[in-house]
């Protein structure tokens, strides 16, 4: 964990100048083994320190590759140079508001470093328990893949923090093929926030996921191609996540908002049926931590929930200051970077569409000739809100009852549009955390959903 040296360098900030001093650290690890064999091990660490200075509605910002008190003294000079320079050229005259409050948030938890000889072992286990169990695969492969983020914050004007957000995933990956010799594959992920030992000190408790991944790969082995056409589907949970991560929470993030996203016209207008609520949690979901918690952003603002989308009426975006004031809203702690390197920009969190009242049985059986679509792979969508998805694994539904597997298709439409036809939505949420938000820079989200009956334009063979 970082030791604090930078907070001793406040004194340095201009006055009334708005700074904000990030110590930072991220550290990676991965180990691959594929069909039992080791091809990867591998372990990096970067740390630095950044400063960001507001002067008159100019930023200017520096960082260094050093975690030093020399180093914070250097960034500090240099961003508050940078900013005044701009400034001079910018033509800007604006004063950023005043935060939402200041203060020291205590530290919310640790990283805890595991040995790599279990983490080793751990992927010899599960690789073991799959060869033993499924020897029909063609190919197997067990990745662990950790991140981490350690970050202290100190600000002129608004909150100080320090936060760690680890992060470790075990990913099993199965291959077969078809009668016809058509490769499948598959892949679940498993783990989330916290350390190695938080998350796997029981590896038989994966087991069972392991067991249904295999059960769904033998499924799409005699899988049938879907019928093209606009049809009634089931998303589940995980594809419910996808959609609103990609489809609608780009959209709605300020920046790309002032870039021209469908979201700027469409402000407290209806974009979906009114089953549909979309909220950015922070940290909290439901009275439990959300998958990963963010307590205060880089700008110092402590994070609170920004709810998008109310009874299907857009009525907010994710905001940085800036953006929060110029469109008259509150900022609510989305503005990060993913490196000590990294300005922080506009990000989501733990973005998800709220649960219904129905039941996944109800919302299947309600359903006479369509689709149950469970888990995508991939995902674009751009700021029209015009997507379209992998589906990597989904089922007919006939007569309300499930049918064939599905081999993989792809999913289409514009999210505002498809999600007025949201016509019923489940009782639960499913999280998803394991991937990365690719916006500029990476970031660790997670995204979730409930299962939700709409229309939906599916591809064929």
């Amino acid at each position: 964990m970082l030791k604090d040296i930078i907070g001793a360098k406040t004194g340095l900030f201009a006055d009334g100048v708005q700074t904000v001093l990030r110590g930072h650290e991220n550290r990676t690890r991965r180990a691959v083994l594929l069909k039992g064999n080791l091809v990867q091990n591998s372990r990096s660490e970067a740390a630095g320190i950044s400063a960001r200075v507001n002067s008159k509605g100019t930023f200017g910002f520096a960082s260094i590759a050093e975690y030093t008190p020399e180093a914070a003294e250097k960034v500090i000079r240099a961003a508050t140079e940078n900013a005044r320079f701009l400034s001079r050229h910018s033509g800007r005259n604006i004063a950023l508001p005043a935060s939402a409050g200041t203060g020291t948030l205590p530290l919310n938890g640790d990283i805890t470093d595991a040995a790599q000889k279990d983490i080793i072992e751990l992927c010899q286990t599960i690789d073991g328990y799959v060869a033993a169990k499924y020897p029909d695969l063609t190919s197997r492969t067990v990745v662990y893949s950790e991140d981490s983020q350690d970050r202290i914050v100190y600000t002129s004007d608004a909150f100080n923090g320090h936060l760690v957000t680890p992060r470790c995933y075990v990913y099993v990956m199965m291959s077969a093929e078809t009668k016809d010799g058509v490769p499948v594959e598959m892949f679940k992920a498993f783990g989330g926030y916290g350390s190695f030992y938080d998350n796997f000190s029981e590896p038989e408790k994966l087991y069972p996921g392991i067991d249904q991944l295999y059960r769904r790969l033998a499924d799409k082995k005699e899988g049938v191609y879907a019928e093209a056409g606009y049809k009634t589907v089931v998303l589940g949970g995980m594809m419910g996540g996808m959609l609103a991560h990609e489809a609608v929470g780009h959209t709605v993030e300020a920046d790309l908002v002032r870039g021209g996203s469908v979201a700027g016209p469409s402000l407290n207008k209806r974009v979906a049926s009114d089953l549909v609520t979309m909220v950015d949690f922070a940290h909290t979901y439901n009275g439990k931590p959300a998958p990963l918690p963010v307590f205060l952003d880089d700008e110092g603002t402590k994070a609170t929930d920004a709810v998008l989308i109310k009874d299907g009426i857009l009525v907010g975006y994710m905001n940085d200051r800036e953006s929060a004031a110029e469109f008259g809203m509150a900022a609510a702690g989305n503005a990060r970077g993913w490196t000590f390197a990294d300005e922080p920009i506009i990000r989501m969190r733990n973005t998800c569409i709220l649960p219904g009242k129905s039941t996944v049985d109800e919302l299947i059986a309600s359903v006479d000739d369509g689709y149950y679509l469970i888990d995508s792979g991939n995902g674009q969508a751009d700021l029209t809100g015009e997507f379209m998805f992998g589906v990597t694994c989904g089922y007919e539904i006939k007569n309300g009852k499930l049918g064939r597997a599905l081999l993989d298709t792809t999913v289409s439409g514009v999210a505002f549009e498809m999600l007025k036809t949201v016509d019923m939505v489940s009782g639960e949420v499913e999280w998803t955390s394991s991937g990365f938000c690719g916006k500029k820079q990476p970031m660790a989200v997670g995204m979730g959903g409930p299962h939700m009956r709409c229309k939906i334009m599916i591809g064929g063979r």
